[in-house]
C-alpha cells in the first residue's frame, strides 16, 4: 500500500492508497486545497467550519455533474429509441395511412363530380 502526504490547510496528512493511485490522491487533495483556498478568501473561520464548507463545496459540484450526465444519458436513450422507431414501421400504422388515404381520394372524386 502507496501513502501520500497531503498538504490542506497547513497542516499535513498521511493517507495510504493502493499502489499507482497516488496521483490521483493527490489531486484529490490539491482540489480540497482549492476549496479551501476560496472560502478563506472570503474571511476568517473555523478548521471545523472550513473543511465542512469545503465538503459542502465538493458534494455541490459532484451533484451538478451527476445531474449533467442524467440528463445527458436520457438524451441519448430518447434519441437511441428515436432512431429506432424511424428505422422500424408499424404495419397498422401504415395500414390505417393508406384507409385515410383512399378514403380522401374518394371524397375529392365526390366533390369533383359535384
Amino acid at each position: 500500500m502507496a501513502q501520500v502526504t497531503l498538504q490542506i490547510n497547513g497542516y499535513s496528512y498521511l493517507v495510504g492508497c493502493e499502489d499507482g493511485q497516488e496521483g490521483h490522491l493527490k489531486a484529490m487533495g490539491d482540489a480540497v486545497q482549492t476549496r479551501i483556498d476560496s472560502i478563506k478568501a472570503l474571511g476568517q473561520t473555523g478548521e471545523a467550519r472550513l473543511l465542512m464548507l469545503a465538503s459542502l463545496l465538493l458534494a455541490d459540484e459532484l451533484h451538478d455533474k451527476e445531474a449533467a450526465l442524467r440528463t445527458s444519458r436520457q438524451a441519448e436513450r430518447i434519441a437511441a429509441a428515436s432512431a429506432q422507431g424511424a428505422d422500424r414501421t408499424d404495419p397498422a400504422f401504415d395500414a390505417a395511412v393508406r384507409r385515410l388515404a383512399l378514403k380522401a381520394e374518394e371524397i375529392a372524386e365526390a366533390l369533383e363530380r359535384t
